[in-house]
């Protein structure tokens, strides 16, 4: 086999992503366990996730709606998710009467309700569509989650939980935003796996009312 020349910078970007995956396990793992117990008593009680980006981040939030309206790696029931950059016809009417900056907001509006949970991603932190939407989901009840690069950012300050990714580089931080989704739904699985396997009538008080038809 003929030898190739590797770049130094590939060589970096590798290091670039254990570095970020490391902070990740140090200092996130934590917070995604938290998020997948709460998603474990939203989600099956009627609540839903509404999740958003911009670009790679909308591939990221997308792919994790999937994994929760179909399945992550076992059988399990479908749970309400919406990837609120996919519905094309919403996006473009809303950003052609609106403006560019209101398409999330306008569909949280519509979609949300109390105790749902609005997650978004983001390598900035400064998307002015994701803090609008942001702000309209803290005033309709919804929990506001967001996945950003380094803190501070206005999308960390008015979200009311946030996983920083400390990176530079925004291919590092959609990498480890990946990982990160795949964890969340690893930990939404196995809280709701616990769930649904304890005795029914425990007294345990539901998370979220089922939704209004």
């Amino acid at each position: 086999m003929s030898e190739h020349h590797v770049s130094e910078d590939a060589h970096q970007h590798c290091q670039s992503l254990q570095d970020a995956l490391d902070r990740l396990r140090r200092d996130g793992l934590d917070r995604l366990a938290h998020w997948g117990d709460r998603l474990a008593a939203i989600l099956p009680a009627g609540g839903r996730l509404l999740a958003a980006g911009n670009g790679g981040s909308a591939a990221q939030a997308q792919h994790l709606t999937a994994e929760l309206v179909g399945r992550y790696r076992k059988e399990r029931p479908a749970y309400s998710a919406i990837a609120l950059h996919a519905e094309t016809s919403s996006l473009t009417a809303i950003g052609n009467d609106y403006g560019y900056e209101h398409v999330f907001a306008r569909q949280v509006s519509a979609h949300g309700r109390r105790g749902d949970v609005l997650l978004l991603l983001s390598t900035s932190g400064r998307s002015a569509n994701l803090i609008a939407a942001a702000a309209t989901a803290r005033t309709v009840g919804l929990h506001v989650w967001a996945m950003t690069g380094p803190a501070p950012s206005p999308l960390a300050d008015i979200a009311e939980e946030t996983l920083s990714i400390d990176a530079t580089s925004t291919a590092t931080i959609q990498e480890a935003h990946l990982v990160a989704v795949h964890l969340l739904c690893e930990n939404f699985d196995a809280a709701a796996g616990r769930a649904r396997a304890r005795p029914t009538g425990t007294g345990e008080p539901m998370a979220a009312a089922p939704r209004p038809l």
